[in-house]
């Protein structure tokens, strides 16, 4: 059993560069080149397998931090977008896959053997706004029809301004930060050894983590920020709990259908629609497809992710394995 991490600084309060109101900031109009230099002047840190950039009040690998400004440049919301919003390991791949199976079940059949969530996995199928797509390169957003699906591991802060002022849906899911900080390190420590490195300890991640360095951390500022709007504006920002999800996904399944403007008519209550959703996107069914066990997924800059490491046991409460009962209750005086 890990044991409690030294004393570190008291975590950094929310700066008022992130505010949850979404600005427009004179980098987004830099280009290519000076982006670069732009990038290169902001403070860094190492701790993590890659170092880390603040930007905004947020710390950010090199990679990612290159397209959240490039999406924050080009990236046109429509009005009927719908944006799903997580922090890493926060449940992203069972949220991306009861949306897609609740918003497009008119054009596919959940019963089919060739439905999209049966033959591709999640993260192909809903794509990120600012990470690379499956296969390497920035999908092409502004050519996918309407209504699109999308999804973002950014704050709310950094969107682009239009998805708060043209209304977009946005649906954000979290997470017990324990539980996440578990699945955070496992995937980090899975990405170095695939490359013949050594991982991280739960005592040095812990330690990071708690201060709010940690990727799109700090973890409480990103929450805290998509909290606030689904305060302000419950219509188009629904704030979801993971472990909600898991205590009753077809309560969950009913409750998205109805914010995604296609609610469960009376026949697919009957039918049982929403626990037939709710059963194929279960972490059971996509984990024990073979396209979840084999192939993976490029995410830019050389990194590729097997398609089994977007899995793992989806326990709550998985932390008390992984660290003692006073991190874990330390780490939640803090949130």
């Amino acid at each position: 059993m890990a044991q409690p991490a030294a004393p570190a600084p008291a975590p950094p309060m929310s700066s008022p560069e992130s505010a949850t109101a979404t600005e427009s900031s004179p980098e987004d109009a830099l280009s290519e080149e000076s982006l670069k230099g732009f990038i290169s002047s902001l403070p860094s840190r190492e701790g993590w397998p890659k170092p880390l950039i603040q930007y905004k009040g947020y710390w950010f690998k090199p990679g990612i931090l290159d397209g959240v400004l490039h999406a924050r440049q080009a990236f046109a919301p429509r009005a009927d977008d719908v944006v799903l919003a997580t922090q890493p390991k926060c449940g992203t791949t069972w949220l991306k896959a009861l949306a897609f199976a609740i918003a497009t079940r008119s054009r596919h059949d959940l019963g089919a053997a060739d439905h999209p969530l049966l033959t591709r996995h999640p993260q192909h199928l809903v794509p990120f706004i600012e990470i690379p797509g499956a296969a390497g390169g920035h999908v092409d957003l502004s050519a996918l029809p309407s209504p699109r699906l999308l999804a973002t591991h950014m704050p709310m802060s950094l969107l682009r301004p239009e998805t708060r002022s043209l209304g977009c849906r946005v649906v954000y899911l979290c997470r017990d930060p324990k539980d996440t900080l578990v699945f955070r390190l496992h995937f980090e420590n899975k990405l170095v050894a695939r490359g013949g490195g050594a991982g991280l300890s739960m005592d040095d991640a812990y330690g990071m983590f708690w201060e709010g360095f940690s990727p799109y951390g700090p973890f409480w500022d990103h929450c805290l920020e998509y909290w606030e709007e689904s305060v302000a504006r419950p219509d188009t920002v629904l704030f979801l709990k993971y472990e909600e999800i898991k205590s009753d996904p077809a309560r969950v399944v009913r409750r998205l259908a109805s914010f995604l403007s296609v609610p469960l008519t009376e026949e697919e209550e009957r039918s049982g629609v929403a626990e037939e959703v709710a059963r194929m996107c279960s972490f059971e069914t996509l984990t024990g497809l073979e396209v979840n066990q084999v192939g993976g997924v490029s995410l830019g800059n050389r990194v590729h992710v097997d398609n089994s490491v977007f899995y793992r046991k989806g326990e709550v409460g998985d932390w008390v394995n992984h660290m003692s009962r006073e991190m874990g209750e330390k780490l939640d005086r803090i949130v």
